[in-house]
């Protein structure tokens, strides 16, 4: 398992998947090891993942300054791989809240970034957030689905803001609920480091004037990609953060939930390689 320091001394560990070019992935959670991202529904075959263990995470070693988990200084740790890695652009896949990662680090390292996938991500760098009714409105379409009876009442109060997240909800961030979906579902907490999720967002962590004007002039061309099943973001959230990037393409997966490689690979695999192979500008 490689390694390398972070500028503070921490040690972060990464892990390398498959074979040609090379990918840097950054897992969400927030704060959830890398693990759970797997070979991304087989994109091994066609590039070579780095999958960061962010610090205090996974294999990565824990930071002697807990305020190091606010995600705009984890930017600096995406910094010190692609040095450590030899890459003078990289291209950069991230999902869910690790959207917001690779957003703080193409605003303030643009010159580094190759292309951008943004895999089911909340753009809450850029101010913007999956509300309660977005959530409800995702769930709802599940309502055709033999758990959706049991288990809508408590996620109501939940995203309501009256009630707690239950690990039963699990089928709603899925586009399948079957036996590989419980079975990933199944590790969320025991990958996940809480106390540093709680640091992740904290005050100071997001500029989104900043954030916006900066991106408003990346060159690089960005995938958002977003579940069509998914409450956050719901397809409509993601298109809007799309139109932050000058070379954005927007893309919804059908039928797919927040794991869309797990939803349907296939179509995850080639519609990300379509894009990170294409030359010049987004496809249409």
């Amino acid at each position: 398992m490689p390694t390398f320091a972070a500028a503070d001394g921490t040690e972060l560990a990464y892990h390398v998947r498959g074979e040609g070019e090379s990918l840097v992935v950054l897992p969400g959670g927030p704060m959830r090891a890398s693990v759970y991202l797997g070979g991304l529904g087989g994109l091994t075959t066609r590039r070579r993942l780095i999958l960061l263990d962010l610090r205090g995470t996974g294999d990565s070693g824990v930071p002697v300054d807990p305020a190091t988990y606010r995600c705009d200084r984890l930017v600096g740790d995406v910094e010190a791989l692609r040095a450590h890695l030899g890459l003078e652009r990289m291209d950069v896949l991230a999902h869910s809240a690790g959207g917001s990662l690779a957003m703080l680090y193409a605003a303030r390292y643009p010159q580094r970034v190759r292309r951008l996938a943004l895999i089911t991500a909340i753009p809450r760098a850029l101010g913007m957030h999956a509300t309660a009714e977005d959530r409800l409105a995702a769930a709802r379409l599940r309502d055709g689905e033999p758990w959706f009876a049991q288990l809508y009442p408590a996620f109501e109060a939940w995203a309501a803001g009256t009630g707690d997240f239950d690990p039963v909800f699990g089928p709603f961030f899925y586009g399948r609920w079957d036996k590989a979906a419980e079975e990933h579902d199944a590790h969320t907490d025991e990958e996940t480091n809480d106390d540093a999720a709680d640091g992740y967002g904290s005050e100071g962590a997001y500029d989104p004037p900043a954030t916006r004007a900066a991106l408003s002039r990346l060159t690089a061309p960005v995938l958002v990609l977003a579940g069509e099943l998914d409450g956050g973001p719901r397809p409509d959230l993601a298109r809007r953060s799309a139109e932050v990037f000058p070379n954005a393409e927007f893309v919804v997966q059908p039928a797919a939930g927040h794991y869309p490689w797990l939803d349907d690979p296939e179509w995850f695999v080639r519609r990300t390689v379509a894009f990170l192979d294409a030359d010049g500008a987004c496809l249409p």
